[in-house]
């Protein structure tokens, strides 16, 4: 085990704070900048080094969420003329016929998000869902901030934690535990809808109580509400037609080029520019170069809304893991044969603990959950794995059933439903704020988690 140092306790120190702060219903910006100003001093005992490591965090964290905040903007740049054009109410009609309460919206749209993210993952996922189901969502009364969570706890958390498709977590998880991917998707399933089941139908019966109560956050911005009085243009049965077709095509080329993560967004980002083009040329014709420019403008403009303040928070937590804290400190940060901060201290926890089997799958849970907090998911799954061998082995358990339940820790914290840095996706394209969504999915996330947990102890 490694051995930790001034730089780990620092980074610990500073996490909780910032969780103390997102109790407290407060923005975390201020003690994110302040923790990699610290660490930044730690490690190159200099106010010169520790200023510089805040702006070299912020470039670090704007090179990893780039990809993000550039689909994003494009998505919302092609909503914009299909605002103006009348077209979007022509792209939700069919779906009224199916969606007319605030309830079926829910469910609806998060089974059409966790059938989607399986084959696609969630991140593509929640742009050409959110396109489509937003505007008919709020036509019958679902908050954005419950769109959000339909699709957020169904993609970025049941679908994402299961990976039945794709197999991308399990085979991380499993090859580090020694298990066949197999072992971890049979022997895991009864957690991972456990964790899924009891989240959602807790996030559910909350929204509905507070919107019956009028607590419900209101959207950041409120410009996908579909305007009854405006009279779509000719060209809006055109661009009604285009869109879905194009996006159709997309998913046509995922399957067939088995286009995953990164290179199916990018798919999604370009068709966006692209149908945004071809709508302004046949509309505005002559006036197309200029009025083109309007609507990239107002989806980066949002874009940066969005992402700016996010970029402060991510900078910190992506120190906690080895690329981007050398990124920003250097090589020689780390001591030799770290794996990251937040996977040092999950090794150093799991070394402390009294072995029996619900000590054995509460610091599973936990390792899980504490390597998630850099907002990936992925990172500390291969931890989990092989704790998840180790515990198993000291007390006689279930390891494939110890290693979905470190995955399901992982994913639903890091995967993108906690920590707001992990939720821009989906609160970007339902345009609501990643903390009003973090704080949304909180309780129901903690009480899926322990459930979850406690049915381990019997099972594993």
């Amino acid at each position: 085990m490694v051995e930790l140092t001034l730089l780990h306790w620092v980074y610990v120190i500073m996490v909780l704070v910032v969780l103390i702060v997102m109790i407290l219903r407060k923005d975390t910006i201020i003690p994110c900048i302040l923790g990699v100003f610290l660490m930044g001093f730690v490690v190159k005992k200099t106010l010169l080094g520790a200023t510089k490591a805040v702006f070299d965090g912020l470039i670090v964290a704007g090179m990893e969420l780039l990809g993000i905040i550039i689909v994003i903007s494009c998505i919302v740049a092609m909503s914009k003329i299909l605002e103006e054009i009348g077209a979007n109410r022509l792209m939700v009609e069919p779906f009224r016929k199916f969606i007319k309460t605030p309830d079926i919206a829910f469910w609806f749209t998060g089974i059409v998000m966790l059938i989607v993210s399986w084959f696609f993952w969630p991140s593509p996922a929640t742009a050409l869902v959110g396109a489509v189901l937003l505007p008919v969502a709020l036509r019958v009364g679902l908050p954005a901030i419950g769109v959000a969570m339909a699709i957020n706890l169904f993609g970025h958390g049941l679908a994402l934690s299961t990976d039945y498709v794709i197999q991308g977590a399990p085979t991380i998880t499993a090859t580090a535990a020694g298990v066949p991917v197999e072992a971890v998707i049979s022997k895991g399933t009864p957690l991972f809808w456990v964790m899924g089941i009891v989240t959602i139908i807790t996030a559910f019966i909350l929204l509905k109580r507070d919107m019956k109560n009028g607590k419900v956050e209101k959207p950041l911005i409120d410009e996908l509400a579909v305007e009854e009085g405006n009279k779509a243009r000719p060209v809006a049965k055109f661009a009604a037609v285009l869109v879905p077709f194009a996006f159709a095509m997309d998913i046509v080329a995922m399957f067939l080029f088995e286009l995953r993560g990164g290179d199916a967004t990018a798919l999604i980002g370009g068709t966006a520019i692209l149908i945004l083009m071809i709508i302004s040329i046949v509309e505005y014709k002559g006036e197309a170069l200029d009025k083109i420019t309007e609507f990239i403008r107002g989806g980066f403009v949002f874009g940066m809304e969005i992402f700016g303040p996010i970029l402060p928070i991510a900078a910190f937590f992506y120190m906690g893991e080895v690329s981007p804290i050398q990124a920003v400190l250097g090589d020689a940060a780390l001591p030799v044969g770290s794996q990251g901060i937040l996977s040092d201290m999950g090794s150093a926890l799991a070394s402390i603990a009294p072995m029996n089997r619900p000590v054995v799958a509460t610091m599973e849970m936990m390792v899980g959950a504490i390597t998630g907090l850099d907002g990936s998911g992925f990172s500390g799954m291969s931890l989990a794995g092989s704790l998840a061998k180790v515990f198993g082995t000291a007390v006689g358990a279930s390891i494939p059933k110890l290693a979905a339940l470190g995955q399901i820790g992982a994913i639903w914290v890091g995967g993108g439903t906690l920590v707001p840095w992990g939720l821009i996706p989906a609160a970007a394209i339902c345009r609501v704020t990643p903390m009003d969504l973090a704080r949304r999915n909180f309780i129901p996330v903690v009480v899926g988690l322990v459930v979850t947990t406690i049915i381990a102890m019997f099972i594993i």
